[in-house]
C-alpha cells in the first residue's frame, strides 16, 4: 500500500539516538552509530521523531509500505517489559535520599568526593528531592568524570549533579528537567558535555528546560575534549 512513512538521510544523522528515543512504537533503531528504520510496518505514520531530531534527517515520504501493524507493537512491548531485568545494583529508583557524610580530613595522598547527593541519575532523580531546592545544578554527560581528571573539583564540588547519556538512555530529558526547573528555585545550570556530537543531547535537552521552566536560569555550557581538555565554555 502507499501511505507516509519516515525517511532518515544517514548522512545527516549524528547519531543522538533522540529519534529512536522519541518513537514510542519501537520503530526506529541504532545501527553503526546511525539511526535507521527497523520495521516499517512499527512505523505509524505520525512523526513523534521528527522534532526530536536535532539535525533535520527525518521527513515524511510517500511510498510503497506495509501497514502499520498495531497488534504487532503492542505485542512486542509486552514482550519486552516482561524480559526486562531488573537492576543489580540496588539503585533506590525514584526514591532520592541525600547522603549525611561525616566531614573529615583526607589522608595523604587521597582525594575526597565533592558528591554530597544521591541517586545522580537524571532519571532516578526525584524533581521534589529537598536538596534540589536553591541548587547550582550541574548536568553532566557521563563519561565527562572519566574524561576531565579534576572532575570533583572543579565541577562536582558545591553543586548537585545529574548525570545522563542522551545515546545510550531511552527517552529525553527534556521533560524531567523542565520537571525540576519548575518546581525548585534553582540559581543556576552548568552543562558538562564532551566534544562528540551526541552529546548534543543533553545540551539541548537543558537549554529547553531553562526555557521551558519559565524562569531566568543562568546557563553555561563547557565542552570537554576527549583528551581531558576543556575546549570552551559558553554562557547564556
Amino acid at each position: 500500500m502507499i501511505r507516509k512513512i519516515i525517511k532518515i538521510d544517514a548522512d545527516k544523522c549524528n547519531g543522538c539516538g533522540a529519534c529512536a528515543a522519541a518513537c514510542h512504537e519501537g520503530a526506529i533503531g541504532m545501527v553503526d552509530g546511525k539511526a535507521k528504520l527497523l520495521r516499517e510496518d512499527y512505523c505509524d505514520g505520525l512523526g513523534d521523531c521528527l522534532p526530536a531530531c536535532p539535525t533535520g534527517a527525518i521527513t515524511f515520504e510517500e511510498r510503497e509500505a506495509p501497514a502499520y501493524d498495531h497488534a504487532a507493537v503492542m505485542a512486542a512491548k509486552a514482550a519486552k517489559a516482561k524480559t526486562a531485568a531488573p537492576l543489580p545494583c540496588g539503585c533506590p529508583g525514584s526514591m532520592s535520599r541525600a547522603i549525611h557524610r561525616q566531614e573529615r580530613p583526607a589522608a595523604a595522598g587521597e582525594i575526597p568526593s565533592e558528591l554530597r547527593q544521591w541517586p545522580v541519575q537524571i532519571k532516578l532523580v526525584n524533581p521534589m528531592s529537598p536538596w534540589l531546592s536553591g541548587a547550582d545544578v550541574l548536568i553532566a554527560a557521563d563519561c565527562t568524570a572519566y574524561a576531565y581528571g579534576a572532575f570533583h573539583r572543579d565541577f562536582i564540588r558545591g553543586r548537585v549533579v545529574l548525570v545522563g547519556c542522551p545515546k545510550l538512555d531511552e527517552g529525553d530529558y527534556t521533560d524531567k528537567l523542565t520537571e525540576i526547573f519548575r518546581r525548585n528555585d534553582v540559581r543556576s545550570v552548568t552543562v558538562a558535555r564532551m566534544e562528540v556530537p551526541c552529546c548534543g543531547g543533553i545540551q539541548r535537552a537543558a537549554e529547553l528546560a531553562v526555557a521551558n521552566s519559565g524562569k531566568h536560569i543562568p546557563l553555561t555550557i563547557t565542552v570537554i575534549s576527549a583528551e581531558g581538555e576543556i575546549l570552551r565554555t559558553i554562557q547564556q
